[in-house]
């Protein structure tokens, strides 16, 4: 019998954490929501900082590869990290050092990955025709035709669609956390629980 209690005490102290950080998810969507704004607003430069970011992501990621190649001992295993640190490296490094470049063939093989992923996405629900395939078909098609959008308005394209995707997904993000803020509130916490 003791066991159900410290079981049920631990379930109602966990839903009174989890109800009591409900105000801190819907900050944070907030935030989420307004960065997502300004990425909009300043699409041009999201997409910029974007690029700058990757790449010197991919040049951290470079060094970290590096120290891995010299601490395997075997020779194929010392070629394969080292062929992986200088690539990781050239493309962090011409990504930083010619951002209006990396933006083009971002969004080039961004555009290439919705054409390819649409064509697939339309025809594979359409040869499985599972429930509500229809809609998978719709969303291949928007999918092919942002990738063919892209596509023929570059160099353009390249200069503002990586930050408005960024900032949409930020707003979207934003939305999921102010969501789960709100039913976290609805949630009866554990004291409340307890009580009845």
């Amino acid at each position: 019998m003791s066991t159900n209690n410290s079981i049920g005490a631990s379930i109602a102290s966990g839903l009174d954490k989890i109800h009591d950080s409900w105000g801190w998810f819907f900050a944070l969507g907030i935030a989420f929501i307004l960065l997502g704004s300004l990425c909009i607003l300043g699409n041009m430069t999201a997409t910029l900082a974007t690029v700058l970011a990757f790449g010197w992501l991919l040049m951290v990621g470079a060094i970290v590869a590096l120290i891995q190649a010299f601490q395997v001992h075997s020779w194929s295993g010392f070629f394969l990290f080292f062929l992986s640190a200088l690539l990781r490296g050239f493309t962090g490094y011409v990504l930083v050092r010619y951002p209006l470049a990396g933006e083009y063939g971002l969004t080039m093989l961004l555009a290439s990955l919705f054409i390819v992923g649409g064509v697939f996405r339309a025809f594979g629900a359409g040869a499985l025709q599972f429930p509500q395939w229809g809609w998978s078909v719709v969303s291949g098609i928007v999918s092919v035709a942002l990738g063919v959008m892209l596509l023929t308005q570059l160099p353009i394209a390249s200069l503002w669609f990586i930050g408005m995707a960024i900032g949409i997904d930020f707003i979207f993000d934003g939305g999921s956390f102010i969501a789960l803020g709100a039913a976290l509130h609805r949630v009866p916490s554990g004291r409340s629980l307890a009580r009845a």
